[in-house]
């Protein structure tokens, strides 16, 4: 009689794969369409009612993204946080005063904040994306300087912009250009910051 060999299960092992990065990655697309969302329907809504319409309608979106972000998430960022504030308290302003000015320059009171706080950051030596995004990026300080600086500039441009757009051009391109014009290049520009990200890289060497 021959004894049969025991199957080696060694050979039919196959190698785990972990989840973790596309979990990840679909963590910041739903992050990223929350955010977008209600620029969306703030496009859609005024071109059926018009900007007052499409005001009230990108409120109500905003109410709806950032409950969902909660429920989700289990917390709501600082930044879209603070940029939903804004859009409720100036689009109540907007509908209650029958003028389309507030909604307008929210972009450009917002994007001026969040440059002046990481400008004032930068003057006391305090690299304030770091509590923003230090759970997901380790750098150097040098790498948290450049960053900061970067994006601060950043925010100011997009405040410029705003206001060049929302004055001479008609409240259709305005809320376009927010959509398919400051949208791309705000994605754009954080792609542009991946060389700074790698080279001011602070995370332990794995051997």
């Amino acid at each position: 009689m021959t004894n049969s060999a025991a199957p080696d299960s060694r050979n039919n092992t196959k190698p785990v794969q972990s989840d973790a990065e596309p979990a990840v990655g679909g963590a910041q697309l739903g992050k990223m369409l929350l955010e977008v969302g209600p620029l969306g329907v703030f496009f859609f809504a005024n071109s059926q009612g018009g900007i007052f319409w499409g005001t009230g309608c990108f409120m109500a979106a905003t109410l709806v993204a950032l409950s969902l972000s909660f429920i989700i998430y289990k917390k709501i960022p600082i930044m879209p946080l603070i940029s939903g504030v804004f859009i409720l308290v100036f689009g109540a302003l907007t509908l209650w005063l029958h003028d389309d000015l507030f909604i307008k320059i929210k972009p450009t009171l917002v994007n001026t904040l969040f440059g002046s706080i990481l400008a004032a950051g930068l003057f006391f030596n305090q690299y304030l994306l770091k509590y923003v995004f230090g759970e997901v990026f380790r750098l150097r300080d040098e790498g948290w300087k450049l960053l900061t600086i970067r994006w601060a500039m950043f925010f100011f441009l997009l405040a410029a912009l705003n206001e060049i757009v929302w004055r001479n051009f008609s409240d259709e391109f305005w809320i376009s250009f927010k959509l398919f014009g400051i949208m791309p290049l705000t994605l754009v520009f954080a792609m542009a910051q991946v060389g700074l990200l790698k080279k001011y890289d602070a995370s332990p060497k794995t051997p």
